[in-house]
């Protein structure tokens, strides 16, 4: 899997570009807190982050994501990703690289190859395929929208969709559709750069991952209220 990333970024970084000259084109860094908030629970209330930034320019970039979950002062979910990144047209990226599962455990790597860009009515689209080791396989779509009440009043309506290609049993994933997470926030922009924000999240397991959820006497379905804030730079 490793020669396959090296072979594929190697690809992305020599190929010509798609569009415009390179002129006028500095070194810039982006870094985006979409979420870092506390949601309600029946017992100990989670914190939940998902960020991600970039370095690079204006056809090139490295992007580093992460998402994950602590409970009681416990880490029980964390995932991160280093992509390289390229445009292909305007408002779409290419991307490849690396994604590590590191909690739960045991350890998931995984080949990415994903594109993430607006869509159509201005969508923020986030669409990637895993290859990981043994067979394994999995898909996952992102996309949210924002409704301006006011300059500084937004509503973030979003959704995220996890597929597998077959059972994991070790860390409790059923193969087909595995789960989607729907969520409604509310944010107030103190600054363009900083908007504390509420909202309500909804999560439901399906099918295999549904099943071992039950076994171990855990959830399938909740919705909670959340509070968080999100920022950037």
């Amino acid at each position: 899997m490793k020669s396959l990333i090296k072979t594929l970024a190697l690809t992305l970084a020599v190929a010509p570009p798609a569009f415009a000259g390179m002129n006028d084109d500095p070194l810039l860094v982006m870094g985006k807190l979409d979420q870092f908030e506390t949601r309600d629970a029946d017992g100990p209330n989670p914190l939940v982050w998902d960020a991600q930034g970039w370095i690079g320019k204006d056809l090139r970039k490295l992007w580093l994501k992460t998402e994950g979950e602590r409970e009681d002062g416990e880490t029980t979910e964390f995932e991160f990703q280093a992509l390289l990144d390229r445009a292909i047209a305007p408002y779409w990226d290419f991307q490849v690289g690396w994604r590590g599962d590191f909690k739960p455990k045991p350890t998931r790597d995984w080949l990415v190859i994903g594109v993430q860009g607006l869509a159509p009515y201005f969508f923020e689209v986030d669409a990637a395929l895993f290859v990981g080791d043994s067979g394994r396989t999995s898909a996952r779509l992102d996309a949210e929208y924002e409704m301006l009440f006011t300059q500084r009043l937004i509503l973030t309506p979003e959704i995220e969709v996890n597929l597998f290609g077959r059972d994991d049993q070790a860390v409790s994933i059923g193969s087909g559709l595995s789960d989607v997470e729907a969520g409604l926030r509310l944010r107030y922009e103190i600054r363009r750069e900083f908007a504390p924000y509420i909202g309500i999240n909804w999560w439901r397991k399906f099918g295999g991952t549904a099943d071992f959820a039950e076994l171990a006497g855990d959830k399938t379905e909740d919705t909670q209220l959340v509070a968080g804030i999100r920022a950037w730079f």
